[in-house]
């Protein structure tokens, strides 16, 4: 989990360098390529099967979807915004998926946990609101990202003790082509932005590669983490990944959060953490599944 903290913000950065010439829509796509072509080579080595059953090839297509949704608002959000700023806001994710679990699980909430939600959400609109006036409704973004991934991480929940993570990754890959490539065809030459794809130079080749190779190693290591460890044991650990998209963030763009921000991140991530602890005491006294706190983009 440690190294999914570090790796992930380096997938991010490769995103935002590329968006400078390259179109959203062409970035997500060039994610799954890139990452099936890196995963391949491993599944023939570990020489694992292909196989899957119809449902978890249903379930394999709708976690590519949510992953390519997620892709695009992240990357959409940072082609504008500071890397630690969008990735601030989409820290609510422990807080949607515990509303997730209340619709769809029927999981319980109770007061202090909606109360500690609404400091996290506010800690959101901390750094939402001086980026709306900045960049506009693209400060919104993350939000839409906190949602689909949200979904995707439930989906991997489900399908984590059927699915090998190697397989799990490069089927996951396997769909996000299917579903992209023809998009990027169908809007090739509209002048759509986002979408009208564009031939990239050598450097930008590199950030491509980069986005693909960083997501492959990154969410294996996160998936692995998930396979072995509880996630009342990871999810702390994921806010490590804010320190590194800070340096990130101001060793390559100069960019630092300022103390509104920081106010905001403080209140999100102090939240996410009570959330956790509740969820981690509530699973020691009453032994069933919690939701899942969030794991990253």
């Amino acid at each position: 989990m440690v190294a999914f903290c570090i790796l992930a913000p380096l997938l991010d950065a490769a995103s935002k360098l590329a968006t400078e010439a390259i179109p959203v829509g062409q970035i997500t796509s060039a994610r799954f390529v890139f990452q099936g072509l890196c995963m391949l080579p491993v599944m023939l080595l570990m020489r694992l099967s292909w196989a899957a059953s119809g449902r978890d090839l249903t379930y394999l297509g709708l976690r590519a979807v949510f992953l390519m949704l997620s892709t695009y608002c992240f990357v959409a959000s940072v082609q504008y915004m500071p890397i630690a700023d969008a990735m601030a806001i989409v820290f609510v994710m422990p807080f949607i998926l515990m509303f997730l679990g209340r619709l769809i699980f029927g999981n319980p909430i109770g007061t202090t946990r909606i109360v500690a939600s609404a400091v996290g959400f506010g800690g959101a609109m901390l750094v939402i609101q001086p980026s709306l006036q900045s960049y506009g409704l693209v400060a919104l973004l993350p939000l839409g990202c906190a949602l689909t991934f949200s979904f995707y991480e439930l989906i991997t929940q489900a399908m984590s003790n059927r699915v090998h993570p190697v397989t799990m990754q490069l089927h996951t890959s396997l769909a996000g082509i299917i579903i992209t490539l023809p998009l990027l065809w169908l809007f090739d030459g509209s002048g759509i932005p986002g979408l009208d794809a564009v031939m990239p130079d050598a450097l930008n080749w590199l950030w491509l590669f980069g986005v693909g190779f960083w997501a492959a190693i990154s969410h294996l290591s996160m998936t692995f983490a998930m396979k072995y460890a509880p996630a009342s044991t990871l999810a702390p650990l994921h806010y490590l990944e804010l320190v590194m998209a800070v340096a990130l963030g101001y060793l390559i763009w100069g960019d630092f959060p300022n103390l509104l921000t920081w106010g905001g991140i403080t209140l999100i991530v102090g939240s996410g953490l009570y959330i956790i602890a509740h969820e981690h005491r509530a699973s020691q006294r009453h032994p069933m599944p919690p939701p899942l706190p969030s794991e990253a983009i």
